[in-house]
């Protein structure tokens, strides 16, 4: 005869079903956000959007540049933009944050459908489609994009501007105070005064000093030959200068090392006041 369950069996059956149905549901809802994590899209420098701060910076510098009135600023490079096939004004200029990956396909298609254009671009690789006539603007800025990356951020233009190389430390510090970022710079090689790449120019900017290069002042390469003997290379690649350049390079520099040095001179320097030596004093005569 098959035994009948108590009140208290019946009870605890029911309470094994229910816990049991909730280990499950909870491990197919754990299994489920593991599956569609799968398909989440994985973020490059090809995400890098830009924080509003940073772009009106960015925006009021070119306006310094060129008159923007009556004018029309495109950014083409949204989610899914077509830049080529983009309607572009007869006055219009873009100023955007392109994708990195294919920055120097940009510069050339604007550059021969004669499109004005003021474009972000990552400083170690800022000196791109180098047979375009563009100016390459050195600003050594870190910019915390939306996606979280970090990047040490350069700008190149088509807009007339009679330099090749422009170290602007005026657009560093539009960057810097629109944005609070701990400097991360990092030093490789040290190079001779006739070869300049863009990171080595960026410590110049980040100490307020102006550098222009002309464009009859330098000469485009993509390796060093003397990198190359030590099995290394270039990255971004960068310029030959002539030796008047490379003396105002050098020069730039060592203003640059000064203002460095007064800025470290000029540093706060917190001091004890009366009331805490008192306490210090008190403090030596209770070790005593």
């Amino acid at each position: 005869m098959e035994r009948q369950l108590t009140l208290f069996e019946i009870e605890r059956e029911q309470q094994q079903q229910q816990q049991q149905q909730q280990r499950s549901r909870r491990e197919v809802f754990e299994d489920y956000d593991g599956f569609v994590d799968k398909f989440k899209q994985k973020l490059t420098t090809d995400d890098c959007y830009t924080p509003e701060p940073v772009y009106k910076a960015v925006l009021d510098f070119v306006g310094t540049l060129t008159d923007l009135s009556g004018r029309t600023v495109v950014r083409p490079f949204y989610p899914g933009g077509d830049f080529v096939n983009y309607e572009y004004p007869a006055n219009a200029i873009v100023v955007d944050n392109p994708p990195f990956s294919i920055l120097a396909k940009i510069i050339r298609f604007y550059c021969q459908n004669e499109v004005q254009f003021f474009l972000f671009a990552p400083s170690l690789t800022l000196f791109t489609a180098r047979e375009c006539d563009v100016t390459y603007i050195v600003a050594s800025a870190n910019i915390v994009y939306e996606n979280g990356a970090e990047v040490k951020t350069g700008f190149i233009t088509n807009l007339p501007i009679e330099e090749r190389i422009w170290c602007c430390p005026e657009l560093h510090d539009a960057i810097e105070d629109a944005q609070k970022v701990p400097d991360k710079t990092k030093r490789g090689f040290v190079y001779p005064d006739n070869i300049v790449t863009a990171a080595t120019l960026g410590k110049i900017v980040e100490h307020s000093t102006e550098l222009r290069i002309g464009k009859r002042s330098c000469y485009p390469i993509t390796d060093s030959d003397s990198a190359k003997a030590m099995g290394r290379s270039l990255f971004g690649g960068g310029f030959l200068l002539s030796d008047r350049a490379a003396a105002e390079r050098a020069a730039a520099e060592r203003a640059a090392a000064e203002r460095a040095a007064a800025e470290r001179a000029a540093a706060s320097r917190l001091f004890l006041s009366p009331r805490e030596k008192r306490i210090i004093e008190h403090l030596n005569k209770t070790e005593a």
